[in-house]
């Protein structure tokens, strides 16, 4: 019988948040900023389909980076708890806390089991008070951990680079509008330059105390994001990587109308014939110099007398 392989437990341990690291960090960035009338959300997500952002309950909200099955199987999940604690109990019983509790007893029970490979996801949770220092965000990782974040955080992507643009920019109590136009212009920096995210691209939500609604989640449709952002120049999206379904590589030269144009060598079409003496392409003459002169001709030779003349 062969022994099984050893491997130390902090070795595994390190391997498996490695792993990990490695999926959230392939995610698009998610920024949870708090401004002036509650918890604001935004997250670069072409996908018009697949959320980042959604709702849990009356004042609690989830926005997660990841592989999307994974996470969209802690919101489901999520949804399930605050449903049967509020119908269970009372609709104050569902806590962003308790939320939080679950969901990191569930991924580090996940993390710490070998039989399994972790979660490649991060979580924030968010709840909003009836004041603004009543409201809680709270970060989860891929492990379990969970960490307390107050003003704003960043998780997935290029965190370092948006984290330091928010924290030198970043003022609290901000207006809705200056906190969108904050988190978008973060999620567009990086360290080769910054660049405009398209408004189509964004995916954006608050958690609003000013709705009368009990239900105060709201997303912001593009016309909405579109007066908030204002004008922002020439949009520049990601360039595709080369992974992307794209056809990379540089564009051919564009053809010459000019058909008559000796140089006109277009990828895939014909040469120039050569010279057949020093087998190198003809020459073309300047455009401004005239063509060489043809030789004159010579006019017919008179007929012989007593033969009909020809007919020119």
């Amino acid at each position: 019988m062969s022994m099984p392989f050893y491997v130390s437990p902090e070795q595994l341990m390190k391997d498996r948040a490695d792993f990990a690291r490695k999926g959230i960090g392939r995610g698009r960035s998610v920024v949870a900023v708090q401004y002036a009338d509650g918890v604001l959300f935004v997250s670069e997500n072409p996908s018009q389909a697949l959320h980042k952002i959604s709702e849990i309950y009356d004042r609690i909200a989830f926005a997660a980076v990841g592989r999307y099955n994974e996470f969209e199987n802690l919101r489901i999940a999520g949804v399930r708890l605050a449903d049967m604690r509020g119908y269970a109990y009372d609709r104050r019983d569902v806590t962003g806390r308790g939320l939080a509790n679950a969901y990191a007893q569930t991924l580090g029970t996940i993390f710490s089991s070998g039989g399994e490979k972790p979660y490649e996801v991060e979580v924030f949770v968010a709840e909003i008070g009836d004041e603004a220092a009543d409201d809680q965000v709270y970060r989860l990782t891929y492990d379990g951990q969970v960490a307390d974040e107050h003003g704003y955080a960043v998780m997935g992507g290029a965190t370092e680079q948006v984290v330091a643009y928010l924290k030198e920019r970043y003022a609290e109590g901000a207006p809705l509008q200056d906190a969108v136009r904050l988190a978008v212009a973060a999620l567009g920096h990086s360290d080769s330059g910054d660049r405009v995210i398209p408004d189509e691209h964004l995916e954006v939500a608050v958690l609003d105390r000013t709705r009368t609604q009990p239900r105060k989640f709201k997303r912001i449709m593009p016309p909405r994001l579109a007066e908030l952002l204002g004008e922002r120049g020439p949009e520049t999206p990601d360039q595709p990587s080369p992974d992307d379904d794209a056809v990379g590589g540089a564009p051919s030269a564009p053809a010459t109308d000019d058909p008559a144009d000796p140089t006109d060598q277009v990828s895939g079409g014909v040469p120039p014939l050569e010279d057949p003496t020093t087998g190198e392409p003809p020459v073309a003459p300047p455009a401004d110099e005239p063509p060489p002169a043809q030789p004159p001709v010579a006019p017919p030779a008179p007929p012989h007398p007593g033969e009909p003349p020809i007919a020119p």
